[in-house]
């Protein structure tokens, strides 16, 4: 047989059908993948038991949605200032959080190097005042309203504090109630971006902060100016400096708060008390001080002539919040503060029969201190000492006992239970409270001149030790009015199990721990498990937990747990200058507030609050994420829509926004 030359080995039908197949076989395999590329999204897969993410090789690369916008969407009214965008699918890629863009590097990779609040050219952004705001995708266009930025005299804006009309119209101001709340009416609320002032840089990390903050983030000079030789503040170049004196320690918080240690051992610092409220906190250094020895305190001054406290010990990273003792309730719980603290405060305890004094020991918990460091403890001057015997005479009738009086610091111990208060003698000033009167009550009520009962059952007074305390369900859990009556410590510990399983899917998914959070608000705390959680992860941070007036006043709990609270209605703005948090978390708020108020103001509020570089977290429904999303890009803000650990059938989203620095 004559051998197969080479050219007729290659017209055999065998080798033609395989050569066939293997070029279709190359040409559907590069039609697919472009197809898949381009026209589908991302996969993700999710662990429930872990709240895992698992996500898909394909996920950083761009999808086009161009097929699912819709046209006659566009004139669809969004908000009293923006326009309906057509929203995304809901199954969103998921890109390194740490970015705020989706850009990808060479190898169709995110780059995961990004730290929060380092600004570079993808988070400034030239907003200016104009009317639109377009898609910056390649595949959608579209343009909507955004909102304009404020005025630059309106940097500082607190809007429920500079309502200046509504100040003017008050019929006396003699008590302070220049101080209080008086917000914008309806149709006056906020309606543009607070502008951060000229130069504004990244807030300097903590715990470097507690010393030193950018003179640019709060250019304001005249604390240095009144009280520069107490060594509270000083300014060298570009910074202010915190030396960590106060006018009454002028030595410094540390010797100071060693010395209270010494006075009265039974405080006990980071075990016995954990919560503290400091009353005319200055520049918050007691505060800031006190946080190395495991103890969270409630630093709170007005907003008067000693201009910008707050705001220094917010952007020193030192819980505050701007507040005063003047007609209404604080709004903090009864029995709150194992230690409640005024040095040089600048308050008349004894005025109006004491009604100051009586909202102290309001908040003050069963068995707490108060510490009074002032001139008329230890100065010999006459008006000075009718002071001094003024406060021991009140005090006297509060039942509180003089535990110690050492220079100038004068520390009393509130009674443990009513046996003080019922044994005086019949008439006998102040009285009790009504047994009607609940103290927990706080939003928007006046003072009351008379003495809050302690409960009979002795709930309150006996609070496990830091740090066993965060997680052992306290007495008041059974005593708030909630929609489960039974059960209640299983609720507590549900929502700690699912938070702390969230938050630790965060950190994996996200990369939580390259995210240089500091203030952190919760803004619906319920029990406080996500700031639990993330005390259980090692984050070196503090979150305020807000407790929205729309739901049960789970207040009591969060103080007894040794979390920080406070009670606020989302309808109106809160008391914080701008740019002070780092991260604002909101899980089934929207859903609820709705009801009652524009999104949208929530939405600006919350803009207010947040720092440039900073994060919002908002989990909830998905009939309100659409509407979420396109306010958020109204805003200037990075929005993007994510399934949760349930899946992409879920009836909850994540939305996760990072706000980006806005120049004019």
């Amino acid at each position: 047989m004559k051998p197969l030359a080479n050219t007729d080995l290659i017209k055999t039908p065998l080798i033609l059908k395989i050569t066939a197949f293997t070029l279709i076989s190359i040409t559907f395999f590069y039609l697919g993948k472009h197809w898949s590329n381009g026209g589908y999204q991302q996969l993700l897969f999710f662990s429930t038991p872990q709240n895992s993410i698992s996500i898909s090789p394909n996920n950083d690369r761009p999808f086009n949605i161009t097929p699912l916008v819709s046209l006659n969407q566009s004139d669809q009214p969004l908000t009293d200032q923006a326009t309906t965008i057509s929203p995304p699918p809901d199954e969103s890629p998921l890109p390194d959080p740490n970015r705020t863009s989706g850009i990808i590097d060479s190898d169709g990779k995110m780059s995961d190097d990004f730290e929060a609040g380092e600004f570079d050219p993808d988070i400034a952004e030239n907003w200016g005042n104009g009317s639109e705001i377009e898609s910056g995708s390649k595949d959608i266009r579209f343009r909507a309203e955004r909102y304009e930025l404020c005025p630059v005299s309106m940097r500082e804006y607190i809007p429920c504090l500079d309502n200046v009309k509504a100040i003017q119209r008050l019929k006396s101001t003699e008590k302070g109630e220049r101080f209080e709340r008086h917000c914008p009416e309806k149709g006056n609320e906020l309606n543009c971006l607070v502008p951060p002032p000229k130069g504004y840089r990244p807030p300097i990390p903590w715990p470097q902060s507690r010393d030193e903050v950018w003179y640019s983030n709060v250019p304001h000079s005249r604390l240095v100016e009144d009280k520069g030789g107490q060594n509270w503040i000083s300014k060298a170049k570009d910074k202010f400096t915190f030396p960590g004196g106060g006018t009454q320690f002028i030595h410094g918080a540390d010797k100071y708060l060693d010395q209270i240690s010494e006075m009265v051992p039974d405080i006990a610092f980071g075990r016995h008390t954990r919560v503290v409220l400091d009353v005319g906190c200055g520049v918050a250094s007691f505060g800031a001080y006190l946080l190395s020895r495991n103890v969270m305190t409630m630093s709170i001054a007005p907003k008067d002539v000693h201009e910008n406290q707050i705001q220094f010990a917010l952007e020193r990273g030192v819980p505050a919040m701007v507040a005063a003792f003047a007609t209404h309730r604080l709004p903090y719980p009864s029995q709150a503060f194992e230690l409640i603290h005024c040095s040089r405060c600048r308050i008349n305890w004894t005025r109006d029969d004491g009604i100051l004094l009586l909202e102290v020991n309001r908040m003050l918990r069963a068995g707490g201190y108060f510490a009074w460091a002032a001139q008329p403890v230890y100065k010999h001057e006459q008006v000075l000492e009718e002071q001094w015997e003024e406060m021991l005479n009140l005090t006297t009738r509060l039942c509180w006992e003089l535990v110690k009086k050492e220079g100038y610091i004068a520390i009393w111990r509130k009674p443990l239970n009513n046996s003080c208060y019922l044994s005086r003698d019949t008439g006998a000033k102040p009285h009790l409270c009504d047994s009607d009167d609940d103290p927990d009550n706080v939003w928007y009520v006046d003072l009351k001149a008379c003495i809050s009962r302690l409960p009979e059952n002795g709930y309150g007074a006996n609070v496990s030790m830091w740090p066993s305390r965060l997680h052992t369900p306290p007495d008041r859990l059974q005593s708030i009015q909630y929609e489960s009556f039974i059960a209640r410590k299983e609720l507590l510990k549900a929502e700690n199990k699912f938070w702390s399983e969230t938050i630790a899917g965060y950190v994996r998914a996200w990369h939580w721990k390259k995210f240089k959070l500091r203030n952190v608000m919760d803004m619906k705390a319920g029990f406080g498990g996500f700031a639990a959680a993330l005390i259980e992860q090692e984050f070196d941070c503090w979150v305020l937990n807000v407790v929205p007036v729309s739901g049960s006043n789970t207040l009591p709990v969060l103080y007894d747990r040794g979390l920080l609270g406070v009670m606020h209605d989302w309808c109106e703005p809160f008391d914080t200058y701008p740019r002070t948090y780092d991260l604002l978390h909101a899980a089934g708020l929207f859903s609820v507030e709705r009801k009652r108020c524009n999104m949208s103001t929530i939405m600006l509020e919350m803009d207010r609050m947040l720092r440039p570089g900073g994060r919002a977290y908002i989990r909830d429904s998905l009939d309100v994420m659409d509407e979420l999303q396109q306010i958020a890009r109204v805003m200037g803000w990075e929005a993007t829509v994510r399934d949760t650990s349930e899946g992409p059938h879920a009836s909850y989203r994540i939305l996760t926004c990072d706000k980006r620095l806005l120049r004019p």
